[in-house]
């Protein structure tokens, strides 16, 4: 399959539709309630998923109006470093080329001291947060999850640990018969600052099923979010999207991530992860059933729906440059998103299922791809709280030229 470019071109912000194009007048209306702050519902939701032509133009402009009537003229970024103390997995999903048992020779489970020292490491290079997660090996017992908070914070008690997918929780609540709600609050005393949404995948039994043989449901996944939320642990939300789903499955998705949000408000943000297919099991075994991943399309319509859909209630919407590049996923800020994510220092997950975009970005090169997007650049942290304003310089004429010419094209 071709590899997408990432660079800035015409084909990538100029309509390429027929002059006479208009926007049909359903979606039209969908847009102009968007706009006045009133959200897609899911069955309009999964209509949006189907823009092509001038309704896919129009869906973005709408997200770019929206994202500056949410979040101002700022994108932002955090400082972080991703890491994985454990690669050995017994749940082998499908979907995923990280895991491996326990004899493989590339086997690895971390000290807590060597995860103190990669967190020491990344506090030293200005991080304000470590991302903490693992397989779930059968080795581990619940005081690992708590010596991994425990030593991190002994050493280094102003840095943000944000730690442990549901997932996770599931397994080591499971290990130490504990509720997850009780297990939950025994690590935010051991310094748990906050926990990444992940493992949410496609939240839909049948999809499920095929991803993970449902090992953790999707009422399970909404139990554990729902009990860091209720002792007081934010978290992100996800999606991976572009392999045996559908946009049915994508609109559901989010209308129940808004639901959670209207109980709870436990949400810091929405983060879309685009299905990477090279070396994992799930294509590979059924390379006619499965998609390669989302189209270049379909990256900017989830960004886009999600910011409509979600707005006013996770108005955070990442774009993730480890799935889709720095400069495409700078891009997004122009179609719904306002973040960027984190620097990482240290990705694997994403590169071992063939991800080919690095595991690092710099903070200088954060800065300027927000630049280039015509936005004002913040440095964050885990929380959305501001650390750091740069100053906006001049950008790339390209953006706002042709965010003029859909707009004109659609009108």
């Amino acid at each position: 399959m071709m590899k997408p470019s990432n660079h800035l071109t015409d084909h990538d912000l100029t309509p390429q539709t027929d002059s006479n194009s208009k926007v049909t007048p359903q979606i039209a209306a969908i847009l102009q309630r968007a706009r006045q702050g009133i959200a897609p519902s899911r069955a309009e939701g999964e209509q949006l998923f189907m823009a092509e032509g001038a309704d896919y133009w129009a869906l973005l402009t709408a997200a770019d109006d929206v994202r500056q009537q949410r979040c101002g003229e700022k994108a932002s970024f955090v400082i972080t470093r991703n890491i994985n103390f454990t690669n050995v997995c017994y749940m082998g999903c499908r979907f995923c080329n990280f895991s491996v048992n326990r004899e493989d020779p590339t086997a690895e489970f971390l000290s807590v001291e060597e995860v103190a020292d990669r967190a020491q490491e990344a506090w030293e290079r200005g991080a304000t947060e470590v991302c903490v997660q693992g397989g779930l090996h059968p080795d581990i017992n619940p005081n690992d999850y708590r010596n991994l908070l425990r030593a991190i914070k002994q050493r280094l008690p102003d840095l943000h640990i944000h730690a442990f997918s549901p997932f996770e929780i599931w397994y080591g609540a499971k290990k130490a018969r504990m509720s997850a709600e009780d297990f939950l609050r025994d690590l935010k005393a051991c310094g748990l600052g906050s926990m990444p949404g992940t493992a949410a995948e496609i939240l839909d039994v049948e999809v499920r099923q095929q991803l993970t043989k449902n090992k953790l449901t999707t009422d399970e996944w909404v139990k554990i979010i729902k009990a860091a939320h209720q002792v007081g642990i934010r978290t992100t939300a996800t999606i991976m999207y572009g392999h045996v789903d559908a946009p049915r499955h994508w609109a559901e998705h989010l209308d129940l991530l808004r639901q959670i949000q209207q109980e709870t408000g436990g949400f810091t943000e929405f983060v879309p992860l685009g299905f990477i297919h090279y070396k994992t099991a799930l294509y590979n075994d059924n390379p006619d059933k499965v998609r390669t991943g989302p189209t270049r399309a379909e990256h900017f319509k989830m960004h886009a729906i999600a910011r409509l859909m979600l707005q006013g209630q996770i108005d955070n919407i990442q774009a993730s440059w480890v799935k889709m590049g720095p400069e495409t996923a700078a891009q997004m800020l122009r179609a719904g998103a306002n973040d960027l994510g984190g620097t990482l220092m240290n990705e694997s997950i994403s590169t071992a299922a063939g991800g080919e975009h690095g595991q690092e970005v710099m903070p200088e090169d954060m800065v300027r791809n927000i630049q280039r997007a015509g936005l004002t650049p913040v440095q964050r942290t885990t929380l959305y709280q501001v650390k750091q304003q740069f100053e906006p310089t001049a950008h790339d004429s390209l953006y706002d030229l042709h965010r003029r010419i859909r707009t004109e094209a659609v009108a």
